[in-house]
Formats: structure tokens, C-alpha cells, sequence
């Protein structure tokens, strides 16, 4: 069984590790722009493990080279959103197709208050289970 005695949001690479530095951030960009990734940035207040599907600021970054770029961007987004969770992603898309290569959270709110296991009792005594955060408990835009 695996544990996360910190209580954070594990998504992604480094998710268990304490939040990455901007240089180690600027390291982890560079490595995937060698690779010939390409970057993109996304943020939301509802970090449900089945929640895919966060808002993408900007544009994907298809065309630079620069990690200074990526990190100029996701500055920005750190201002527009300072209390959501961002998170940069790259695409591989060296075999047709844009697949995710790496994803990393780098932008947590202060306090993230958790997920809590919901039980429902349906026919024939089965339990189905269902994981809510805290955090829905108040509207979007005032969750953190």
C-alpha cells in the first residue's frame, strides 16, 4: 500500500519530492526542449485525481527553445493565478501524436485542504465509493 504522509496533491513527476526551485524547474524545461518536447501550461482549483482536464493559459509553446520563455509564461500565470495549482506538461510528438512525456506541478495553494472518501450504500449491500476535496465545498473561483 502506498502512503502520502504530506497530505499533498501527488500528480505527475516529482509530485512526492518538496516544490522544485525555479532553476530546477529551468533545468527539468531545458532537458525537454532537448528532447524536442514541447511545453505547455495549465492551472485549475479542483485537483481531482480524474480531473484531466485542467484550463490551459496561453498557447502550447511549440516553437521555442529557450526554457527563459517557458518560465517567462508561467511567471505570468503564477500572477494571474497565484492560489491554483499550475502545472507544465510536455508533449512528445516524435511519433504523430502529442503524448504527454512529462507533467509536473509547480504552483501549489497555500493550504490544500484534502480529499474525503464519500461511501453510498446501493443494492444488494454493495458500497460504492466516491473521493470529493474539500475544496468543492465552496464555488469555483473561491475554493483556495
Amino acid at each position: 500500500m502506498m502512503t502520502n504522509p504530506t497530505g499533498r496533491i501527488t500528480q505527475g513527476q516529482f509530485s512526492f519530492l518538496p516544490d522544485l526551485t525555479d532553476a530546477e524547474i529551468t533545468m527539468q524545461v531545458e532537458y525537454g526542449l532537448k528532447k524536442g518536447f514541447a511545453w505547455s501550461i495549465e492551472y485549475t482549483d479542483d485537483p481531482h485525481p480524474r480531473n484531466t482536464y485542467w484550463e490551459m493559459y496561453g498557447m502550447p509553446m511549440f516553437d521555442l527553445t529557450d526554457p527563459a520563455g517557458v518560465l517567462m509564461e508561467l511567471n505570468a500565470c503564477r500572477k494571474t493565478f497565484p492560489s491554483h495549482y499550475i502545472r507544465l506538461m510536455a508533449f512528445d510528438s516524435t511519433r504523430g501524436v502529442e503524448s504527454i512525456a512529462m507533467s509536473m506541478i509547480v504552483n501549489r495553494p497555500a493550504n490544500e485542504p484534502g480529499f474525503r472518501l464519500q461511501r453510498q450504500e446501493v443494492e444488494g449491500r454493495t458500497m460504492r465509493y466516491t473521493i470529493q476535496g474539500y475544496g468543492l465545498d465552496r464555488p469555483e473561483g473561491e475554493r483556495y
